[in-house]
């Protein structure tokens, strides 16, 4: 089976097209709209736009259980809802990038919004070519579900302070492209590109920029492996992970300032992380079905969050 087929034989090209279609025009819609005017964006408006992405994921969710029937519509929300948690470690790290490049809150918007167009392009292009080698040479799945155990194990483990910190100035792209071009330092800049002595040159914005994508490279490479070990259609696959990629904007400016609510998160999708990756290596002996795997994840997820608002954080509590 050649590698084209492997990727669209599961759903109509008219199927692929009308999903790029719709995403262009959500997409087109922000930028045209919604970015007319750099603002800050406060809570109301994110948490509108969270409500807005997360019901556009459960009505194609609701579209596929009716066109294919239950078990990918399963596959679909499992695979959105381990994205959508992988995601969380993306915006603790916006946090520390805008905090560290003094971002103004009026821009950083702008910089999410062709952030996560970059992130889309890279998940499509990771996701349908690791579908297509999925097709050729099954054996990488145990490799994958490896990972994923890693990954967890990796992830659950207490961490010291000096390991919490993040260097964007560090960040290998980031020298890279200082060292062959100019880079304004303009604070205030609202744009990637401005004119100096009649050349134009970078601003820091766009350095930020460049760091939110080679950021988000390595998260693309945790979240291939999670979302094939859910479902190995590649449909299902890209489309659950765009969804979760493109509610991620909002999803910032609504957790941002309360991250600390969901400290226990973290551990939850380390145990998630593990469980898929154990289903993935015993496969062979024991199947794991859809529906127990969503049971699971939603079991796990919902732990956490209790846990997270319930217990209060050490040396959190008021002093009288």
């Amino acid at each position: 089976m050649t590698l084209p087929l492997a990727l669209f034989e599961s759903m109509p090209l008219w199927a692929w097209g009308g999903f790029f279609a719709f995403i262009i025009a959500m997409l087109a819609l922000d930028l045209g709209l919604l970015q007319r005017n750099p603002h800050a964006v406060g809570m109301k408006e994110a948490l509108v736009w969270c409500t807005v992405w997360i019901t556009l994921a459960l009505g194609f969710n609701f579209l596929l259980l009716h066109w294919r029937g239950p078990e990918l519509a399963q596959q679909f929300l499992a695979a959105y809802l381990v994205e959508l948690c992988l995601s969380v470690d993306n915006v603790f790290i916006f946090i520390l990038v805008f905090a560290f490049f003094q971002v103004d809150a009026r821009y950083q918007h702008r910089v999410l919004f062709w952030g996560i167009i970059g992130a889309v392009v890279m998940r499509a292009v990771f996701i349908l070519v690791g579908v297509g080698v999925i097709h050729r040479f099954h054996w990488v799945l145990y490799l994958f579900g490896a990972f994923l155990v890693y990954t967890g194990i990796k992830m659950a483990r207490p961490k010291k302070p000096e390991e919490e910190e993040i260097h964007p100035d560090q960040n290998i792209a980031v020298r890279l492209f200082r060292r062959f071009f100019r880079v304004s330092e303009q604070v205030d800049a609202g744009t990637f590109f401005v004119e100096e002595d009649g050349r134009r040159i970078a601003t820091r914005l766009f350095i930020v920029l460049l760091v939110i994508e080679t950021t988000d490279l390595v998260f693309a490479l945790d979240s291939l492996p999670a979302v094939l070990a859910i479902t190995k259609d590649g449909f299902v696959a890209l489309t659950s992970n765009i969804f979760a990629i493109l509610g991620l904007r909002s999803l910032y400016f609504a957790l941002n300032g309360v991250m600390q609510l969901f400290r226990y998160l973290k551990v939850g999708l380390a145990i998630i992380l593990v469980f898929i990756g154990v289903k993935m290596l015993i496969e062979p002996w024991l199947a794991i079905s859809t529906t127990t795997s969503l049971a699971v994840i939603g079991s796990v997820l919902t732990m956490a969050i209790l846990l997270s608002v319930l217990i209060k954080e050490p040396g959190a509590e008021t002093v009288r």
